[in-house]
């Protein structure tokens, strides 16, 4: 999807659109509802550890470039669909359980989840090695997962992945979930995205 939006002809039309609804709203106000600092006209977001500065003149990533389309989208959506408040974090779920998933389910399964798991099967060290760049946090919840880890991919959204490692018996298997109230803050597709950054950023790293 990430590589979809990159190519689609009609996104800079879209970006501009998204930045002229930036322009008509007090975005600074929802610095706290969305984790956000702010510096003069801009929102500073973290994605995945990176820090990008948002206004409704553009979107630029921390070497002071335009950031990449797919980052636009999702950085704009977060701010857009911001809610009043900030909302209670909720269950741990996977992206299937979504109401407004069932349309992008294949997508991510294949492009996140399936991707992990082929990436990394036979692999876990160097799927650990690729976490602790990430600055993930390893998780103990008492669920049978060879390896559980907490990243931060924007700041009111969490993304838990949970591992097992193939053998003899059985392939990996990767699992990815996130908080309910990931969908208070960002459109499915928006959010689809996210996983695929993550495995993206996993498997470069």
């Amino acid at each position: 999807m990430a590589d979809k939006i990159k190519k689609a002809p009609v996104f800079e039309e879209t970006y501009r659109d998204y930045l002229k609804q930036l322009a008509g709203i007090d975005y600074l106000s929802r610095a706290d509802v969305l984790g956000a600092s702010t510096s003069g006209n801009e929102l500073i977001i973290p994605l995945y550890g990176k820090e990008y500065r948002i206004s409704h003149s553009g979107i630029v990533n921390p070497s002071g470039e335009k950031a990449n389309f797919a980052i636009c989208v999702v950085l704009c959506k977060y701010i857009l669909v911001c809610p009043r408040e900030v909302m209670p974090a909720g269950m741990w779920v996977t992206y299937r359980e979504f109401r407004d998933a069932g349309p992008l389910i294949g997508y991510f399964n294949a492009n996140t989840n399936k991707t992990i798991e082929s990436s990394f099967s036979g692999r876990m060290g160097l799927l650990t090695k690729a976490s602790r760049r990430l600055e993930a946090t390893p998780v103990k919840d008492g669920a049978a997962y060879d390896l559980s880890l907490m990243f931060h991919a924007l700041p009111r959204i969490p993304v838990l992945l949970r591992f097992n490692d193939g053998d003899a018996e059985f392939p990996a298997h990767c699992a990815i979930l996130f908080r309910q109230s990931a969908e208070q803050y960002l459109d499915m597709e928006s959010l689809a995205i996210v996983g695929t950054f993550l495995a993206g950023n996993l498997i470069k790293s």
